[in-house]
């Protein structure tokens, strides 16, 4: 009787419905756009750097609402993760070949429209702060990119 029960069994599709984010969205959300904001200021910057960043700029009493947790020595956010997920999804910035995240042309050019929504006093808190914590922060992004160079030869390695 068990083997007739598993052969009706039926393959069901589940439907999980996601909310598309959208560069609208995007403009309604302070927090991501000085989050982009702070990604151009800085430059070239991979994901552990920037979650040392913002965590140290939060520290510094510059806080833009994320909330950390201590993994280690290290600081994770999934909202700042989730942030940097949206602005990827909606082409403001991109990942570079070095695993860098940086600001693509459409994300300067959405910039410069959304300037006026950041305070300038912001503005110069942020320029401020990432100037101050730059040195704090470049040799965790040297060690993510020396990571990264070391697995792709050994990525190489195996096919040759």
């Amino acid at each position: 009787m068990s083997s007739q029960r598993s052969s009706s069994k039926s393959k069901e599709l589940k439907i999980i419905t996601k909310h598309v984010i959208t560069i609208d969205d995007i403009k309604r959300d302070q927090r991501k756009i000085k989050l982009l904001y702070i990604i151009q200021t800085y430059g070239g910057i991979s994901e552990k750097a920037l979650q040392h960043l913002i965590y140290n700029m939060k520290d510094s009493g510059y806080d833009l609402g994320y909330k950390f947790i201590m993994l280690g020595n290290t600081p994770s956010s999934k909202e700042l993760h989730n942030d940097l997920v949206a602005l990827l999804y909606v082409g403001l910035t991109e990942t570079n070949p070095r695993r860098k995240i940086i600001v693509t042309s459409l994300g300067k050019e959405f910039l410069e429209n959304m300037k006026d929504s950041i305070p300038s006093e912001d503005r110069d808190s942020i320029k401020k702060l990432v100037d101050e914590l730059r040195i704090k922060v470049t040799p965790i992004d040297m060690e993510v990119e020396l990571a990264s160079r070391t697995l792709g030869r050994r990525r190489r390695r195996r096919f040759f």
